[in-house]
C-alpha cells in the first residue's frame, strides 16, 4: 500500500466547542466524500466504530466518515440543549451536508426528529434497532428519505418486528436488514455484513 493512500485512511481525534462544552469525535477519510454520521448506543462511543473497522472501512470505500461521542458520553461533556436540534445543529458545525447518518439504539432519539423535521439535511438513514421507532413511526408517513434499517434476528430489547412497522412508514426507497442471530446491537455480531450493506447503501445514494 501507498503510503499517501494509507495516510488518507488514517483515523483523527478532534474536540470542538458545542452548545459551550466539548464535544470529542473521530474522523477518517476525504474531507471531499459524502459524509456518514455514526451516532451511538447508550453503552457504546465513538471508540466502538473505531475497533469495529467501520471508521477505516468506509475512508477506504472513498467515504468521509465522522463518529461523535453525544454529549454527556465517552470523552464528550455534558451539554444544554433539546434533542430535537442536536443533530441539526451539528451538522452545521461539522460543516457536513446531506449526510448518511448511522444511529443505533438510544441515538434514534436526537435521529428521528431530524429525519422528520428538516429531511432535506439528510442524505441517506440507517437506523440500527433505534429507540422511538413507534413512537416516530407515525410522524414519519410518507418520507422519502433513503433509508436502510438494521435489526438483529435476537434482539431481546426490540423485537425485529418493529423493523417491518417502521419500514412501513417510509414512501421512499426503504430497505429492511435483519441480521442472522445477532442481538441488539447486530453491528458487533455481523460486522462484515453491516459494513457491506452500508457502503452498498452510502453509494446508492
Amino acid at each position: 500500500m501507498e503510503p499517501t493512500h494509507e495516510h488518507q485512511h488514517e483515523t483523527h481525534e478532534r474536540e470542538i466547542h458545542f452548545r459551550d462544552s466539548r464535544l470529542h469525535l473521530l474522523t477518517a477519510g476525504r474531507e471531499e466524500g459524502r459524509g456518514v454520521l455514526l451516532l451511538h448506543g447508550r453503552a457504546f462511543s465513538s471508540a466502538t466504530w473505531l475497533e469495529l473497522g467501520t471508521l477505516a472501512h468506509l475512508a477506504e470505500s472513498g467515504f468521509r466518515a465522522v463518529a461523535v461521542d453525544l454529549p454527556g458520553y465517552g470523552q464528550s461533556e455534558r451539554s444544554e440543549g433539546e434533542l430535537d436540534t442536536l443533530l441539526e445543529e451539528l451538522l452545521a458545525e461539522l460543516g457536513l451536508e446531506r449526510p448518511v447518518i448511522v444511529a443505533p439504539s438510544m441515538s434514534g432519539l436526537c435521529a428521528f426528529p431530524l429525519v422528520i423535521r428538516r429531511p432535506e439535511l439528510v442524505g441517506g438513514f440507517a437506523p440500527v434497532a433505534p429507540v422511538g421507532a413507534p413512537s416516530y413511526g407515525p410522524k414519519l408517513r410518507g418520507s422519502r428519505v433513503p433509508t436502510l434499517i438494521f435489526w438483529g434476528e435476537a434482539d431481546s430489547i426490540f423485537p425485529a418486528s418493529q423493523a417491518g412497522d417502521l419500514a412501513a412508514w417510509f414512501t421512499g426507497s426503504c430497505e429492511v436488514v435483519v441480521v442472522p442471530g445477532a442481538r441488539h446491537p447486530c453491528y458487533l455480531d455481523r460486522p462484515e455484513l453491516f459494513h457491506e450493506r452500508l457502503v452498498g447503501f452510502a453509494r446508492s445514494i
